[in-house]
């Protein structure tokens, strides 16, 4: 079961999402992005292009329930980090959860499901997220919110493929040839998408950063 959020929430105007018409088809991907880098804008306009997205919305969070929030920087400096990275008026980049008030993405799936019922949202995560999902809050109910779509990464397929969520969710998945009608897909519905892998992560990036930082005199 979701975590429950107060009624007003789903319609309230303090929570400021990007703009939504009926029937469009909007992939959703979630994260810290601390820092952005180039895996993302290719998962990003991966998904755009197989998927047949109208929109990507960056879900830029305050912070991640599994990891240490130790040196996370501002929402707003991350925001305009990731403005370097996605290219084009079809990618947007929201930071609306902090109005909403929820810590976990099936709260924030829920929101979106309940303000834009006639819209086809997909929600886009890294095949890493789907090796350890079994472990997110009411994972179970992301699940059966909305479509996923499970963008490969660089040593993470036989990880996610072998996960205790992907063994549950087996019966659901979906040929990649199918991915131009995954948004329309009642869910529980998923695939993995086998993209041009790149080897960045932010936590490679942030460590590289670290270590710089420390041998500048």
């Amino acid at each position: 079961m979701t975590r429950k959020i107060p009624p007003q929430s789903f319609g309230s105007l303090r929570v400021r999402t990007p703009l939504s018409l009926p029937g469009q088809r909007i992939g959703i991907m979630g994260g810290t992005f601390n820092p952005p880098h180039e895996g993302h804008r290719i998962a990003a306009e991966a998904a755009m292009k197989r998927l047949r997205l109208d929109q990507v919305w960056w879900l830029i969070t305050p912070g991640n329930p599994l990891k240490s929030h130790n040196g996370l920087p501002p929402l707003e400096g991350r925001m305009k980090l990731v403005e370097a990275f996605a290219h084009g008026p079809r990618m947007k980049i929201t930071g609306f959860e902090r109005e909403l008030g929820t810590r976990y993405t099936a709260g924030t799936l829920s929101f979106l499901k309940h303000r834009f019922p006639a819209t086809h949202f997909v929600w886009i995560m890294g095949a890493d997220n789907l090796a350890t999902l079994h472990r997110w809050q009411h994972w179970r109910d992301i699940a059966g919110t909305m479509p996923i779509a499970v963008v490969d990464r660089p040593g993470w397929r036989h990880a996610a493929l072998s996960s205790p969520a992907a063994q549950a969710l087996k019966r659901y998945r979906l040929p990649e040839s199918e991915a131009a009608g995954l948004a329309g897909k009642k869910p529980p519905a998923w695939m993995l998408l086998t993209i041009r892998l790149s080897g960045l992560s932010s936590t490679a990036l942030r460590t590289a950063t670290s270590h710089t930082t420390s041998a500048t005199p």
